[in-house]
């Protein structure tokens, strides 16, 4: 793989299967920026037990499912390396080191930790470290960018803060990385709020057609539209904001134009999106089925994803030990 490419840090939290908003909002933008940075993708286990430590039994399985969907989606092992976080245990040592030295007050203010401890009642000491461990996953591969949406950019800048405090006292080691704003649809769910697992709300990219279909017609619309003939508002549904996305620009303007003039009923123009939805997945699909059928070839990609992650970690920690005086020399 070529070093000489700006160097990117990106992690997803094993929930199992990935969704439609997962792969607008992250995979696809990671299998076009694929040829053009030494990317490093990380499955991030430990992050996931701040939350669900008491739910480990299915890890694994989640762990897999996010890989067929990774794969599935079009990453490219020879030119990603492709992981899981709990593999590289210089992850753990480098997040160990930088809370000795990174002062609390800095990780209660990230937004995140006092907007999540208070909704999920999370006050566990890893919770606390979450935005920590995190920057020792991106300055461990010394990444140039992280993708990430508008809400991840202060964790960003704790990492860029966590770099300058570590560089300050030890001497230049990490390089401080920026945010690559990804932009990317805002993907609803049938429910009309922000697809999220968590809603059960989603359309897994995995889901068959019938199971597609029969969750768009579960899909809300315009209020307003409760029969076929009442003219509906188009820029509200979430329905024809998914048109936008899997149906093309000229079929979108007919959608459009029609469900105005109340000419195009909910019932038809749900199964319009289906069609359209299924048609757009069916290769993301078929090579899911036959990923499923290879785990060997699964677990060889994570195998050989951890052993290149692991020569950069490594060597990453050879310069960080060195700078804190924490190899032997006795002569």
């Amino acid at each position: 793989m070529d070093r000489e490419k700006p160097i990117i840090l990106s992690g997803v939290q094993p929930t199992g299967q990935l969704h439609l908003g997962n792969y607008e909002g992250a995979l696809r933008n990671w299998v076009s920026m694929q040829d053009d940075y030494r990317m490093y993708l990380c499955v991030v286990d430990w992050h996931a037990l701040t939350s669900d430590f008491n739910e480990v039994k299915e890890l694994q399985d989640r762990i897999f499912q996010t890989m067929l969907d990774f794969l599935c989606s079009g990453l490219d092992p020879e030119k990603v390396s492709i992981f899981i976080q709990s593999d590289i245990k210089e992850h753990a040592e480098l997040h160990l080191l930088f809370s000795m030295i990174i002062p609390t007050p800095w990780l209660e203010r990230v937004p995140s930790y006092k907007e999540k401890s208070e909704a999920m009642g999370l006050d566990s000491y890893g919770f606390l470290g979450y935005p920590l461990l995190q920057a020792a996953d991106i300055l461990l591969y010394k990444a140039d960018f992280v993708p990430v949406g508008k809400d991840q950019l202060p964790h960003i800048e704790l990492t860029r803060e966590v770099a300058r405090r570590f560089n300050n006292l030890y001497g230049n080691v990490f390089p401080e990385p920026g945010g690559l704003l990804s932009k990317f649809p805002l993907i609803p769910g049938i429910d009309g709020r922000k697809m999220s697992k968590s809603y059960n709300n989603d359309i897994k990219l995995g889901d068959s057609p019938d199971e597609t279909a029969q969750k768009l017609k579960k899909m809300i619309t315009d209020p307003n539209k409760i029969y076929k003939g009442d003219p509906g508002r188009p820029e509200i549904c979430p329905v024809f904001a998914l048109h936008q996305v899997y149906t093309n620009a000229k079929d979108v303007e007919k959608i459009a134009r029609t469900c105005k003039s109340g000419e195009l009923g909910c019932v038809e123009d749900k199964k319009l999106l289906g069609e359209n939805l299924n048609t757009a997945l069916e290769n993301i699909r078929s090579k899911r089925k036959e990923l499923e059928k290879n785990k060997d070839y699964v677990l060889t990609v994570l195998d050989k994803g951890a052993a290149e992650a692991r020569e950069r970690a490594v060597a990453t920690m050879s310069e960080v030990r060195k700078s804190m005086n924490l190899v032997r020399s006795y002569a």
